[in-house]
């Protein structure tokens, strides 16, 4: 389950946005294991939405997962990546105030052997992208 290395409360930050770095495979494909990320924290979430939250049974993990729906008790939420679980169908759903906000736009680090003038433009025309809302995930979740 994706990690962020960097925590900031929510209403603790001084600004509203924070930078993250992901680990782990379970936003694959939206997200990558180094992705970077940039969050605003405290953010209004909706159904589809990429959502940074505190996972329920170890309040000092943050991660990242796609907001599926709005249960009674909190928001019900899955990773892009049905195979690597560490979402609500493990853990049930997450309590509103275990969410700290919205992730906004990713970023592709560029990789040590990417040195060719052609994998230089390919890593500049794709290493910065908005992290969509996917409102398909209501149906994932009605799937699984």
């Amino acid at each position: 389950m994706p990690e962020l290395l960097q925590e900031t409360e929510r209403g603790g930050a001084v600004l509203p946005f924070g930078l993250a770095e992901v680990t782990g495979p379970s936003m694959v494909p939206t997200l990558h294991h180094g992705d970077r990320l940039v969050v605003q924290y405290g953010a209004r979430v909706r159904a589809g939405e990429v959502i940074v939250l505190r996972h329920p049974f170890q309040q000092d993990l943050l991660v990242v997962k796609r907001a599926a729906e709005r249960r009674e008790g909190g928001w019900w939420v899955l990773g892009d990546n049905a195979y690597a679980g560490g979402d609500s169908t493990d853990y049930g759903t997450v309590p509103e105030d275990l969410v700290l906000g919205r992730v906004w736009l990713r970023y592709r680090p560029r990789r040590e052997g990417q040195r060719s003038p052609l994998a230089l433009v390919r890593w500049a025309l794709s290493a910065v992208r908005p992290v969509l809302a996917d409102r398909s995930a209501s149906r994932r979740l009605r799937a699984r």
